[in-house]
């Protein structure tokens, strides 16, 4: 049951569907729009969030199937001094040298932890051509970063949506002042003289 107050909001939240002699078709077409508007937020944001995140999810897992750790050796120092990354990172660039799958010996440049000396082991990951690539994310962590870019990206056609909305509302309230502004002119003279 429905207190007065309620039954009161109720009635002006769907004022633009009554019959009423002082609705006009502008009321009308403001109500479809904004009917619009929230249902392809509701069903559109969400279709464009799950999209999202099982893309982004079956990326992750592509890479986690693809990536492999290979032993490599450090060929220089990891020094924070000689490294381009930041000071305030754990992290150094440093030269190793890998085994590819095909059985031939690679050098490249990675990050590693800063303070390593020359000839220290450490685990690198290759691509199935032996490219140097970073360590794929845990199904964990995958499926974290899957969630909050999904929700980022529903929020995203959220906003465009939206904004479509109010661009379209903002034109139909501009029709509507120089509609005011036509019949103004006509009556308006009226007024005048009859106050004059």
């Amino acid at each position: 049951m429905t207190t007065q107050g309620g039954a009161r909001s109720l009635r002006t939240l769907g004022w633009r569907w009554r019959s009423n002699p002082l609705r006009r078709p502008g009321d009308i077409l403001e109500a479809w729009i904004v009917l619009t508007v929230w249902v392809v937020v509701a069903v559109g944001g969400t279709i464009t969030g799950l999209v999202t995140a099982h893309t982004v999810d079956e990326v992750f897992a592509q890479q986690r199937a693809e990536r492999r750790p290979v032993h490599a050796v450090l060929l220089s120092d990891a020094s924070k001094r000689t490294s381009t990354v930041r000071a305030s990172s754990d992290k150094a660039l440093g030269q190793v040298r890998w085994t590819a799958p095909d059985g031939s010996t690679r050098t490249g440049h990675t990050l590693v932890t800063a303070g390593l000396s020359v000839g220290t082991d450490l685990v690198v990951w290759q691509d199935g051509h032996g490219r140097l690539v970073t360590e794929p994310p845990d199904p964990t962590k995958a499926g974290a970063e899957a969630g909050v870019l999904g929700a980022l990206a529903g929020l995203a056609f959220t906003g465009a949506v939206h904004a479509a909305g109010g661009v379209a509302r903002r034109r139909l309230d501009q029709r509507r002042i120089d509609a005011w502004g036509r019949e103004w002119e006509l009556v308006g003279p009226q007024w005048s003289q009859r106050t004059g």
